[in-house]
């Protein structure tokens, strides 16, 4: 089982660059997955490539940026606005990072949907995971 996970344009750029190398979720997926499929959010709306999951932490907030921020990729502000009134949350490590060459366009993918922050994907869900 695979995972497509929103990630903002901006974010990406900084996991592609090694400076963000955790992703934070409010919520952590339950299943066993074998890749996280990255869709670049508006304006791209694209699939860029797709990482491994390493380590996940499950911490509140403050202990999360006391241990992640110098890989964080994301300000102190955003980070904490991202987490406001949460008592928990999760960090992702990202390993083995694959961006593709050609992005996959999700226009041209039938029954497509933007997950809000991730869904779960069959081996062949949307037609493209078999290629990779």
């Amino acid at each position: 089982m695979d995972l497509l996970i929103s990630i903002k344009p901006n974010f990406i750029e900084k996991i592609i660059s090694h400076e963000k190398k955790y992703e934070f979720r409010k919520r952590i997926f339950r299943k066993n997955v074998d890749k996280l499929f990255i869709y670049s959010s508006s304006p791209e709306k694209k699939i860029i490539g797709y990482f491994t999951a390493g380590d996940i932490v499950k911490d509140n907030p403050e202990r999360l940026w006391a241990n992640f921020s110098h890989v964080a990729g994301i300000s102190k502000e955003a980070f904490f606005d991202y987490f406001e009134g949460k008592k928990e949350g999760f960090a992702i490590e990202i390993k083995d990072l694959t961006i593709f060459t050609k992005p996959i366009n999700t226009d041209k993918l039938e029954n497509f949907r933007a997950p809000q922050s991730f869904c779960y994907i069959g081996d062949d869900e949307y037609g493209f995971s078999n290629d990779i």
